[in-house]
């Protein structure tokens, strides 16, 4: 596989260019002249406006779009050679057959985004590789012996686990129910979007991963022993191992991982709560 990264992309647009393309396409002067204008809308930079010469705004919501339009050639120039690839905005995969092939794929494409489109590739974030070594928005691959599934990249996966905890710090003071709200706009976004993983084992961890999260902020709020020790018993826990648990000197999350706060704030309890299941956007996705 040929994973082609361009350095600094929406720095390094350039106008001329960019407006010929658009302008195959767009008849209206006056459209062109307001992308012109959006293009050369210029910059803050220490209170000061600056005017810019190339590149795109970043973040703005036109820019994807002008990528998309820039980088058509290079379609049109993949699928002209019969590569098979996948590309959006700036990121770009093309697979073929041998490591010997993609090097010179590789060698051709930099010609080609620099002659035609005087654009450059990121020689750090670029390479040639086995696909389930790479990562592509989010995504990667799983090599099995006779097929090859779409799986979340690991990256992806980390930075989910340090965004989730941020939300279910159980010592920012504040209410289940926010705490809910906010980690299930979240879950609900995440999961939707990578619920096209064809591996979805990491889906059900993360699950009782959070869950786990939210029993040790429970347990945090009830605080002293007695309260414990009632809910747990409001809960279904035997009295004796109620009490047990309630005066045990471990911390929440050692507590939040034991049988009988597991079966109190079981799965049911947070189904009960409406907390949003990755599992479970992703089986509703392609049932």
């Amino acid at each position: 596989m040929v994973d082609v990264d361009l350095a600094r992309f929406f720095d390094r647009v350039n106008h001329d260019i960019l407006m010929a393309r658009v302008a195959r396409k767009v008849k209206d002067k006056h459209v062109l002249k307001l992308v012109r204008a959006y293009l050369e809308s210029g910059v803050m930079v220490d209170g000061v406006h600056v005017r810019t010469e190339e590149g795109t705004p970043q973040g703005g919501p036109l820019s994807p779009l002008l990528a998309n339009i820039l980088l058509d050639d290079l379609d049109k120039e993949l699928e002209g050679r019969g590569h098979t690839f996948c590309r959006y905005a700036d990121d770009c995969n093309i697979y073929v057959r041998s490591r010997r092939a993609g090097e010179r794929v590789m060698e051709s494409v930099k010609r080609f985004l620099q002659e035609r489109l005087r654009l450059v590739v990121n020689e750090e974030k670029s390479a040639v590789d086995r696909p389930w070594k790479r990562k592509f928005l989010g995504f990667s691959f799983t090599h099995g012996k006779d097929t090859t599934r779409i799986r979340i990249a690991t990256p992806s996966l980390a930075r989910a686990k340090t965004r989730i905890r941020q939300l279910t710090w159980r010592w920012k003071g504040q209410s289940m129910d926010r705490t809910m709200t906010d980690l299930n706009a979240y879950l609900r976004g995440w999961g939707n979007y990578f619920a096209l993983t064809q591996a979805p084992r990491p889906l059900s961890d993360l699950d009782e991963w959070v869950r786990r999260r939210l029993r040790a902020i429970v347990w945090h709020q009830w605080k002293k022993p007695k309260a414990r020790a009632r809910n747990m018993i409001r809960l279904g826990i035997p009295a004796n191992k109620a009490w047990e648990w309630a005066y045990s000197g471990k911390k929440a999350w050692r507590i939040s991982g034991s049988a009988p706060l597991h079966r109190a704030l079981g799965n049911a309890y947070w189904r009960a709560q409406g907390l949003v299941s990755l599992k479970e956007l992703q089986r509703a996705r392609y049932s």
